[in-house]
């Protein structure tokens, strides 16, 4: 290790700054363009000892689980915590633009629709119980070290207000020291926790993960590595009005307000079409939204989705039909004659993207399609393979969804 002080150029795709030094770039997290810092150095990792000349747009973190003046957090939730909110929205803008011109897409990018504190519905919990405590928590950066919170300004407020009862469940299934991972969504009956990677439990022990869960006020289910162990009041959520049970851990988008914005612009780009098809469905999100404007043929490879979306679907009054296929769209996807019924596609993949649905979907007709996508360069990979095959890019618009991360969701329309 070496001491060295250097000054921050740029900040990179995941949030650190990156300064040139005669050793090579080195990346130095917490930091900002223009900081000049003294960083103790590891190979091309900085960590900062002191900051010489602060940016403009530091700023306090919200959060004191970030770490002692936005330096060296701690929580390993937020990585941006210490950055003006102006340049933060820019940072995450630029993400997008600098991912489509990789790919020769220039595009004009909107921009971002922001997000905001105590939004998050839906957070994943690190958790491990030690011979004292029950630590839940985030790990910190680069570690296995469970930073246990008190506070959390993204996460919504009826998430944080039962903390106390997530431990007392994460406490009940936990079987040994070895950390597991505790999902919990907050849902219209309640939260929604689900626990994965606890090895199988004994009989006495899940008749008292039962019995805690039972006590405790405002919790809707609770499941083990997909399991349902107990569900007092059956979780919900609303897709545009109507109303879903997901599967236990099942995807949501991670806010409300993050999902209408991608529902709008998704509704509105497909317009007055008559037959829709929406890939990578999930259980509905956009389906079921859909389904009041055109017939609707949703595809998604996890079964437990699908029949949740199916169920609602059919249990809903006011919608047009909307049929269901299960099928992994990565091994096996709809070919280019599969889309000549349909006037719009959506696809909303995970962040692998959908590069073989692109290149059956780029020969197709198919006269609008909205991709969605969680990862920036994947998205600008697909949209060229679209634009290559005769489609225009007709609008960008970047959503902030998870507050003070790299992360950064996308909405893209195209027309042929």
């Amino acid at each position: 290790m070496s001491t060295e002080t250097v000054t921050i150029e740029k900040l990179g795709a995941q949030g650190d700054g990156i300064a040139s030094s005669a050793g090579g770039s080195v990346y130095v997290p917490f930091s900002l363009p223009g900081e000049t810092v003294a960083i103790a150095r590891v190979k091309s990792q900085g960590t900062i000892m002191s900051i010489t000349t602060p940016s403009p747009d530091r700023q306090e973190p919200p959060c004191r689980h970030f770490g002692p003046d936005g330096v060296n957090g701690t929580c390993g939730g937020c990585t941006l915590q210490h950055m003006a909110d102006a340049s933060y929205r820019a940072f995450k803008r630029q993400l997008v633009i600098d991912a489509l011109k990789s790919k020769g897409l220039t595009p004009e990018v909107g921009e971002i629709v922001p997000a905001r504190p105590g939004e998050r519905r839906r957070v994943v919990f690190a958790a491990r119980k030690t011979e004292k405590d029950m630590l839940v928590g985030f790990n910190q950066a680069e570690s296995h070290h469970i930073v246990a919170i008190e506070e959390c300004p993204i996460s919504s407020a009826g998430i944080i207000a039962r903390l106390p009862a997530i431990r007392a469940i994460a406490a009940s299934l936990a079987t040994s020291a070895e950390p597991f991972r505790v999902a919990v969504l907050e849902t219209l009956s309640g939260l929604d926790i689900s626990v994965d990677d606890v090895k199988k439990l004994s009989d006495p022990q899940r008749r008292k993960a039962i019995e805690t869960a039972l006590s405790l006020r405002g919790i809707a289910r609770v499941s083990l590595n997909g399991e349902i162990l107990v569900e007092p009041s059956k979780p919900m959520v609303e897709f545009g009005g109507v109303q879903v049970s997901p599967p236990p851990g099942g995807f949501t988008q991670a806010t409300k307000p993050a999902e209408e914005a991608m529902a709008e612009l998704v509704i509105a780009h497909a317009g007055k079409a008559k037959r829709i098809a929406d890939l990578f469905a999930g259980s509905g999100t956009f389906s079921l939204r859909l389904a009041r404007i055109g017939r609707v043929h949703a595809v998604e490879a996890e079964a437990k989705a699908l029949a949740a979306l199916d169920h609602a679907a059919r249990n809903t009054q006011g919608l047009k039909p909307v049929t269901v296929e299960k099928r992994d769209l990565f091994r096996r996807p709809l070919m280019t004659q599969e889309f000549k019924p349909y006037d719009a596609v959506v696809f909303d993949p995970p962040r692998a993207g959908a590069e073989f649905q692109c290149q059956e979907l780029a020969r197709s007709g198919v006269k609008r399609i909205v991709a969605v996508s969680c990862n920036p360069l994947t998205l600008a990979r697909d949209l060229a393979i679209l634009v290559e095959g005769g489609y225009r890019i007709t609008q960008v618009t970047p959503i902030d969804q998870f507050l003070w991360t790299s992360h950064v969701e996308v909405v893209a329309t195209l027309e042929k």
